[in-house]
């Protein structure tokens, strides 16, 4: 599968403080890759300079194979890149529907189309599977963490996105729930999305991830595929940058 999506050398600086080093990652349409690393790695610099909200001092960034800038989220949107960040960043007093169009409200004339609104939101659910929640009026504020997890996961592809980014997206749910939402993901992959998922939980890493990406102390340790890693090997490579055959390599170069 092609690179919907590609880093090449980008570095971010915050002031004195150099966050990301010359990082490179690869993300494959119809795929999901685990990203990977310590706290204070650099994992959330990186998805925000992809999201348009911190600029990069010094890079490139491609999509669909050709250098794109992304000076804002209105940028990333704009190619198709969703990120669905930790805080969910759902109102709990609107209903389902309302949270996904909220911002992108759908208008006939001067009203808002709330037909073609709960329509689309209830095709979305559809198309990943999403059975768990029983009506699109149901308020957010009613909703189990799952189901929360689930809304704004769905909210991401409803604009006809090609990579979708998560923070943590089973942080704090339960075993049930956690498979939801996983099961989610990985439908995510192979409705031919790009997926970069952001974890800390490696049983989760493995179970869903085609390929892991590590980072260590803002560099990139290593991206290779899922089932060429064991959980010792990934452990070495977030604790210290290098395991076994792996140093410190570029996508392409990453083997073991």
């Amino acid at each position: 599968m092609s690179n919907i999506l590609e880093l090449r050398g980008v570095n971010k600086s915050f002031g004195p403080v150099h966050v990301l080093h010359d990082v490179d990652l690869a993300v494959k349409a119809g795929e999901v890759t685990a990203l990977v690393g310590d706290n204070g790695a650099g994992k959330s610099t990186l998805v925000k300079c992809i999201a348009g909200i911190h600029p990069t001092e010094s890079g490139e960034i491609l999509f669909n194979g050709q250098p794109v800038a992304i000076g804002s989220p209105r940028d990333a949107a704009a190619l198709g890149i969703e990120v669905v960040y930790q805080d969910l960043a759902l109102c709990d007093n609107l209903d389902i529907v309302d949270n996904m169009f909220l911002g992108r409200e759908k208008t006939n004339g001067l009203t808002l189309d709330d037909a073609a609104m709960e329509q689309a939101a209830r095709k979305v659910l559809a198309d990943l599977s999403v059975r768990t929640v029983k009506s699109v009026r149901t308020p957010v504020a009613s909703l189990s963490g799952g189901q929360r997890q689930t809304v704004a996961i769905a909210k991401s592809v409803l604009w006809d996105s090609k990579v979708v980014l998560l923070d943590e997206p089973t942080a704090a749910l339960g075993v049930a729930q956690t498979r939801q939402v996983l099961d989610l993901v990985r439908r995510l992959a192979d409705n031919g999305l790009g997926v970069v998922l952001i974890s800390h939980n490696m049983n989760d890493v493995f179970e869903v991830s085609d390929t892991v990406a590590a980072l260590y102390l803002g560099r990139l340790a290593a991206q290779v595929p899922t089932k060429s890693l064991s959980h010792a090997q990934a452990v070495e490579l977030i604790t210290s940058g290098r395991t076994g055959d792996i140093g410190i390599a570029k996508p392409e170069a990453a083997t073991i």
